[in-house]
């Protein structure tokens, strides 16, 4: 274990020096270790040259995997200091997010990060990180942000949703584009949530829309109403991904919209973040990345 610390901490530094200086031993025992390796391994892991060492390709591929296990032994080690006790780690997300991306995925995460007690703090108005409002933010909107450090960020797209039944009555889903109706909205006044006007405008600018014949001031109750063949919502895929998984809405047509900001999971830039809190927001990011 001594050696393969020696061998990732001299190439990430490219320095002899800098990494016994890290490990806190002499060069000379740094050295020792990488020729035991390299005899171990029956090739060079660095090309030596004046002043400076160059990892080979071999060195590189083989310390990335050090890097990720030390960062998960660091990350055991951590959750093992805290025994049994589970810590309560307080995750900020907007109404939306909350019930439909984060409410299915529980179970999972409770299987995943079994030492946090979660504390779900879910609206719609900004939840700061430098207040200590939550430790762990899923956030949308254009970054960068001053509060937080970015784990992850991940785009959406926006596509017209409806039940199977509606769309069954559609012949032509373009056709119905060009002359839309049973339109539902969701009226809020954050402009990030899209209107249909907003989407129009760039999926098919110039067109002109009626009124929408549905308006709700959450989300969720968009979606449950084009679920029930109310009519056609917008449908953004992080959002509703579930249910066009399972059949109860379906796009319709091809046009789609990219909105400009992306849903990102944030750490608090100026507090160190507990250790348990880091372990639910990097489970948040892979999930979200996946």
């Amino acid at each position: 274990m001594s050696a393969l610390l020696a061998l990732e901490a001299t190439a990430r530094h490219r320095s002899v020096t800098l990494a016994a200086a890290e490990l806190g031993v002499t060069q000379a025992a740094v050295s020792r270790h990488i020729g035991a390796l390299e005899g171990e391994l029956g090739q060079s892991l660095f090309v030596r040259r004046h002043r400076a060492i160059d990892p080979t390709p071999t060195c590189l591929a083989l310390t990335a995997s050090l890097a990720d296990s030390f960062t998960a032994i660091g990350r055991s080690i951590d959750a093992a200091r805290l025994g049994d006790r589970p810590r309560e780690i307080t995750i900020g997300t907007t109404l939306a997010f909350s019930s439909l991306w984060l409410m299915p995925r529980l179970n999972a995460f409770r299987a995943a990060v079994p030492m946090a007690k979660i504390r779900l703090l879910a609206r719609d108005s900004r939840i700061g990180l430098d207040a200590g409002e939550a430790d762990v933010v899923v956030r949308f909107g254009v970054p960068p942000f001053d509060d937080g450090r970015a784990l992850v960020r991940r785009r959406d797209v926006i596509v017209p949703v409806c039940s199977p039944a509606f769309a069954a009555r559609i012949a032509d889903p373009q056709a119905f584009l060009a002359a839309p109706s049973d339109l539902i909205e969701n009226d809020v006044t954050d402009r990030q949530w899209y209107s249909w006007a907003d989407w129009f405008a760039r999926a098919r600018p110039g067109q002109a829309i009626a009124p929408p014949a549905l308006l709700f001031n959450a989300y969720t109750d968009v979606l449950e109403a084009a679920r029930a063949g109310q009519g056609v919502a917008l449908g953004w895929g992080v959002l509703c991904e579930r249910f066009l998984a399972d059949g109860s809405l379906v796009r319709l047509g091809p046009c789609e919209v990219r909105p400009d900001g992306t849903y990102t999971v944030l750490l608090p830039r100026r507090r160190e973040s507990d250790p348990v809190a880091q372990m639910v927001a990097q489970w948040l990011a892979g999930e979200l990345e996946g």
